[in-house]
């Protein structure tokens, strides 16, 4: 790939992840959908892993499928770009121990966050679930680089 080109999208990636954490900003502590109010703030955390998502699991019926999905596909899609942008802006992070590392302590960040200003609930299953998805943005990242790395020869 010609250093112009690498540079071109280096420079697209860092404008797309600005923005991508933006929305995530929004998301996570501002949009009021989500139950983020400013009324009625209380604690609200979960510190035992997999007791969330097997709530979720077990209770489907009763929160509906539309909630579970929003809950776990959510906080999955949520963080694979991510693992995705990363690596393309930054060389240095294309190994999938670092971001695996830089997305829980990301998400853990969030999290803790989140308790601190009593904002949503700070959940590790979410720490779990959000990494997961970062790790799934960087396969993703690791496909992509193979096809380009195929068709420049």
């Amino acid at each position: 790939m010609k250093i112009e080109t690498a540079k071109r999208i280096r420079w697209l990636g860092t404008i797309s992840f600005l923005a991508y954490l933006c929305l995530l900003v929004y998301l996570m502590f501002f949009f009021e959908g989500y139950g983020r109010t400013t009324e009625n703030r209380q604690y609200m955390y979960n510190l035992i892993p997999l007791q969330e998502i097997r709530r979720f699991l077990v209770y489907r019926r009763v929160l509906g499928y539309r909630v579970v999905l929003e809950n776990l596909l959510g906080n999955i899609v949520g963080f694979i770009p991510y693992g995705f942008i990363l690596p393309l802006i930054y060389k240095s992070k294309r190994k999938l121990w670092i971001i695996t590392l830089l997305t829980m302590e990301f998400s853990l960040m969030i999290e803790l966050t989140q308790l601190v200003l009593k904002v949503g609930s700070c959940d590790v299953d979410d720490v779990i679930l959000n990494t997961l998805g970062g790790m799934l943005g960087y396969g993703l990242f690791s496909i992509c680089n193979k096809i380009r790395r195929k068709i420049d020869g």
